[in-house]
């Protein structure tokens, strides 16, 4: 018999495909051209391009374009959808065989592998239930390389209550920080405004952290 888990799961899939399929990718309210501010922290990261970097909740994002742009040869996307991936491959086109695609709920995800770099610009302010959170920490934890960077950007303070028709939670630093525990350190953050497509802004908090070694 299918768990609750099982089902949350499937509803994730089933909604986010259904976003993606009813909105042009180039129109939904997180698209940006240009990923800039986690660029930024992933150059603070000091991440070198023979660094390897899981893109979590990546879809249709353009961020691993721009790293295989800069020279990164060991780029994973992950997210729930598999229509997202679809989209997200056809951007790249050829290109995009330099990138391994990963379809799975981060909350269910078993990692097969450690990165050095951990990127989520899209999944962890959506998860409202304690529960979850616990999950994705539990992934994140199994997920990183000894020193790893984790680059987390979520809504900020003053950002929306709601995105894509789902409830969301709002961070500060010293919120987030204690929502992924004590052995991975907060170094670096800061408040961006996101334009939407439509020039709607939105607030969003980005933060750099270090895991132990």
């Amino acid at each position: 018999m299918p768990s609750q888990r099982d089902a949350d799961t499937s509803s994730a899939e089933s909604h986010w495909s259904r976003v993606y399929a009813e909105a042009d990718a180039d129109l939904v309210s997180w698209y940006e051209e240009r990923p800039d501010a986690s660029l930024r922290l992933i150059e603070a990261a000091r991440a070198s391009t023979d660094s390897s970097i899981i893109d979590v909740g990546g879809g249709v994002s353009l961020l691993a374009g721009h790293l295989l742009d800069r020279g990164y040869d060991d780029v994973t996307v992950l997210d729930v959808a598999s229509q997202a991936i679809e989209l997200a491959r056809e951007r790249l086109a050829e290109r995009a065989r330099r990138v391994a695609w990963l379809t799975a709920d981060v909350t269910r995800f078993d990692p097969p592998r450690r990165w050095d770099l951990w990127h989520d610009r899209a999944v962890f302010h959506f998860l409202v239930e304690p529960e979850a959170r616990d999950a994705y920490r539990a992934c994140l934890l199994r997920a990183l390389a000894p020193g790893a960077g984790v680059v987390l950007a979520t809504f900020g303070p003053r950002g929306p209550e709601r995105c894509s028709g789902l409830p969301v939670r709002r961070y500060s630093p010293g919120l987030l920080a204690a929502e992924l525990g004590p052995s991975i350190e907060l170094t670096e953050h800061f408040l961006h405004t996101h334009v939407t497509p439509t020039g709607g802004e939105q607030q969003f908090l980005y933060a750099l952290f270090r895991a132990g070694v």
